[in-house]
């Protein structure tokens, strides 16, 4: 029995289902969808997005208007739906929710740019830092995971078109590339 998932960063659900972003989705066949940068609160997604290609919604906005925000549409109706995982400034942006179906979870996440300002990096660099051991503890509860988004990281010189000249910028530091790296060469989470 196949479980078909897919996911996307909207740039705003709004401005998407006007570039045919209900008829993708509709297309998509999807059992599970993972959708990121929703950019919308419940009063958007009223009467408009709870049900998209088939699917029924679940959110976590941001607090902050028109900004970040994630969702996950499902076909079957999760065991359980979480929302967050715990520090205020990470969770007020509106950046995790995970959809549970027996002992798999299905995460839709959206990590900061660090694109903006320096600010906003030197969180993004602390929100790495904060949810490294979230994710070995998922690893470790003996839950089957699946972790799918907008990570904010070219990973390698493939992922990204022009990787030199990117090398000093957000999303292609080598920092932020390492990171990535331990997740998958040392923490064991697979690609």
């Amino acid at each position: 029995m196949g479980f078909r998932l897919v996911t996307l960063n909207l740039n705003g659900i709004r401005s998407a289902a006007n570039k045919g972003f209900l008829d993708w989705a509709e297309r998509a066949a999807a059992d599970c969808m993972g959708v990121q940068e929703i950019k919308a609160q419940a009063s958007d997604v009223s009467g408009r997005f709870e049900n998209v290609g088939g699917l029924q919604g679940h959110f976590h906005f941001a607090q902050k208007k028109g900004y970040s925000g994630v969702a996950i549409y499902c076909k079957r109706q999760p065991d359980e739906v979480r929302t967050g995982l715990g520090w205020a400034a990470f969770d007020e942006e509106g950046r995790y929710i995970e959809a549970r179906f027996g002992e798999l979870s299905v995460i839709s996440l959206y990590l900061p740019s660090g694109s903006s300002a320096e600010v906003r990096q030197q969180f993004k660099f602390e929100v790495m830092d904060w949810i490294r051991p979230k994710f070995a503890e998922m690893l470790a509860s003996g839950r089957k995971y699946v972790i799918c988004g907008d990570w904010n990281i070219a990973h390698t010189a493939m992922d990204i078109r022009n990787a030199k000249s990117n090398e000093k910028n957000s999303g292609f530091l080598p920092e932020e590339r390492r990171w990535l790296s331990a997740l998958l060469e040392q923490d064991g989470w697979v690609d």
